[in-house]
């Protein structure tokens, strides 16, 4: 068996969850998801939604080359199905990984709105996930249009420079069903989230978006995790995504406060940091 390409993205976390206000925005943490593309046909695990098979089908209906034999191979870091953007990142390092087997020249804009496609056929997705693809692209926050091309979609976009420490809850997969409406109902939760985004008030965007969610999923649990992490020195704490885990933002000088208030809690957590492709480019 010969790979063919090789090709990997990142997790992200959200700022702005896009149902609420059809807008969106995400930003890129340093979880990793790895893509082969292989000679010979593979047994994919935990494809629950057959995103390849969107991916194959969304390659080939924009009249691009597949090769004549292959498979796939997947490893990720990316709890799935928690809010933490993996089918974005899987689809992102799939179409990466066809892209430089086939030799198809696709830039970043055209690579999301593929992934985007994929996604949204699979039916993996309820906004289309163009903020959270974007972010598993690329460093730094996007607030996107999710109506919009990826090309025309940017409406702000930054970076965050401090030197942050990002803990993941992680409280298993998602069940609970998503209704749209419930999210409609919190605009002015999210409309609060918005504005701190803005005025560049990141950390609050975060907080108060989790709030948002929280709401629209009636998770009590989360607002009381987040309630207690932000007493204890946290700068920001929300669900990520549909939840159910909840990111933790924290100076590095305040980490291990709040490694001890975690300790407290049932669930795994994950300790990682926000993606930098500036940084990663330089070693």
């Amino acid at each position: 068996m010969i790979i063919l390409a090789e090709a990997e993205s990142n997790a992200a976390i959200s700022i702005l969850h896009a149902v609420g206000l059809d807008k969106g925005c995400s930003i890129g943490i340093n979880l990793k998801a790895n893509v082969k593309l292989v000679s010979e046909p593979q047994k994919i695990d935990d494809d629950f939604h057959e995103l390849f098979q969107s991916i194959e089908m969304v390659w080939k209906e924009n009249g691009f080359p597949l090769p004549e034999k292959y498979g796939w191979q997947v490893s990720s870091e990316i709890p799935i199905g928690q809010g933490l953007k993996s089918s974005s990142a899987i689809s992102c390092a799939a179409i990466k990984a066809l892209n430089q087997a086939t030799w198809t020249g696709l830039n970043d804009s055209e690579i999301v709105n593929l992934a985007v496609s994929s996604q949204r056929k699979c039916g993996c997705t309820i906004t289309g996930s163009l903020d959270d693809t974007w972010a598993s692209m690329s460093s730094g926050w996007k607030l996107v249009d999710p109506n919009k091309s990826a090309q025309e979609s940017i409406l702000l976009e930054g970076n965050i420079e401090e030197e942050i420490i990002i803990f993941l809850i992680l409280r298993g997969r998602r069940t609970k069903e998503i209704k749209i409406s419930n999210f409609k109902e919190q605009s002015r939760f999210f409309e609060r989230a918005l504005d701190s985004l803005s005025n560049d008030s990141i950390f609050q965007a975060i907080s108060t978006n989790g709030m948002a969610v929280a709401a629209a999923t009636e998770d009590d649990e989360a607002v009381r995790i987040c309630n207690k992490l932000i007493a204890s020195g946290a700068i920001a704490a929300g669900i990520t995504g549909s939840g159910p885990a909840i990111s933790v933002i924290s100076f590095v000088q305040e980490s291990e406060i709040i490694r001890q208030s975690l300790n407290d809690l049932k669930y795994d957590i994950v300790e990682t940091n926000f993606f930098n492709n500036n940084i990663l480019e330089l070693i």
